[in-house]
């Protein structure tokens, strides 16, 4: 083993009674690692909270959705759409209608948005929220929100009637109303949506609204949300008016752009904390080269370069900053898998829309900071070791 790595680990390893090397080295690398396992921590609540988020909004309202620019009904079958939609590969294309309608139980009454559209054979964002009964749409068949359905009091096989609210405002035609039975409900965790949306098939909902062959849009998914963000641009430069594009992150952008926005002094504060972590290194290599400055003495009698003693205190510094990173990184990984598999820590779901708090594992990410800390540990030490290697020998022994 080289002689300055030789010395460095003896130094952090130091039996003398009494030293502060020991000690000095485990308090840097205990800040180190903390400040790093809570960067990592950090970044991983971000990105699972936006990616949590994200998903949820797409499995309602799809990745993309396409819609006339007055909201205006078109036929089912558009060939101008539909050439242009199969010259992309891998998403799913939906049909749907969205309407206001009002809900009818008894004597209970609620306001809600119908959306019907037709289930696709492939898994969609209803699939993993169903907690009651079937995502099953057949003719006569509704899918309402957990919540919604506390409110009534509805259960699953319970009958009730959607009026058009259209219908019921105008002054011409009479009312249309059709009668449901519910046959699954679902919780998301977005008020919102569980409170107000509910789901038909696509020709119970032309029936309800009078729109025979009709449709108010369509709805894209994708597999991965990377995959939307080409296509839509895409679109936005084809599709000319009468259409208009909008994507889930485009409806709720107050939301994105609030996620956004924190982002940044989220990570600032916690940056700061691993930046304290490293600045604990430069007191503890300090203290370090004070303790061993009649070792510093004897080795530059004994002919040791300036360069050798600077070696001898860097490495002392990268193997403090080796320990306490990859300490911060398993630490933070193992947390991070702990909430993952047994989702610990809770949060209120109405406020957050979700009942855990998300985390997302980034082994990139936690190797980046990682090794970021590493050289931040490396450069760290470069000052006090200069001034190590400029020690006297006259002066280091003066008072033994």
């Amino acid at each position: 083993m080289n002689l300055s790595l030789t010395i460095a680990f003896r130094h952090l390893r130091s039996p003398q009674k009494g030293s502060f090397s020991t000690l000095a080295g485990i308090l840097a690398i205990a800040g180190l690692g903390i400040g790093i396992a809570a960067l990592i921590i950090t970044l991983s609540i971000l990105e699972g909270f936006e990616t949590t988020i994200s998903e949820k909004i797409a499995g309602f309202d799809g990745h993309i959705r396409i819609q006339h620019f007055m909201d205006t009904p078109f036929p089912e079958e558009n060939p101008n759409l539909d050439s242009l939609l199969g010259t992309f590969i891998g998403q799913t294309v939906i049909p749907f209608i969205q309407k206001p309608a009002l809900l009818r139980k008894g004597f209970y009454a609620e306001g809600v948005i119908v959306e019907g559209l037709v289930v696709p054979d492939k898994k969609f964002g209803l699939t993993n929220i169903i907690v009651d009964g079937t995502l099953s749409l057949n003719s006569g068949s509704i899918l309402i929100g957990k919540r919604l359905a506390d409110k009534m009091a509805l259960h699953v096989g319970d009958r009730l009637a959607l009026f058009d609210m259209e219908s019921i405002a105008g002054v011409s035609s009479g009312q249309r109303v059709k009668p449901f039975t519910i046959t699954g409900l679902f919780h998301s965790g977005l008020l919102e949506y569980d409170q107000s949306i509910v789901y038909t098939s696509l020709k119970d909902a032309q029936q309800l609204f009078g729109m025979e062959k009709q449709i108010s849009g369509l709805m894209l998914l994708f597999k991965k949300s990377a995959y939307a963000g080409a296509i839509y641009r895409r679109l936005e430069a084809e599709l000319d008016y009468p259409w208009y594009v909008m994507s889930w992150k485009d409806k709720h952008h107050v939301l994105f752009d609030w996620i956004r926005i924190q982002r940044w002094p989220i990570l600032l504060i916690f940056g700061l904390i691993a930046f304290v972590g490293v600045v604990n290194i430069v007191s503890a290599m300090t203290m370090i080269i004070i303790e061993k400055i009649r070792e510093i003495g004897i080795f530059t009698s004994l002919g040791f370069t300036p360069n050798t003693i600077r070696k001898v205190f860097l490495f002392e510094g990268t193997v403090i900053g080796a320990i306490g990173s990859l300490a911060g990184v398993l630490v933070a990984l193992l947390l991070i898998w702990l909430q993952l598999r047994f989702q610990l820590i809770s949060i209120p779901e109405d406020v957050y829309f979700m009942d855990r708090i998300p985390v997302a594992m980034n082994g990139w990410v936690a190797c980046l900071i990682g090794f970021a800390g590493l050289a931040a540990s490396m450069l760290a030490s470069i000052l006090p070791t200069i001034k190590a290697a400029k020690i006297q020998p006259a002066e280091a022994l003066r008072y033994e």
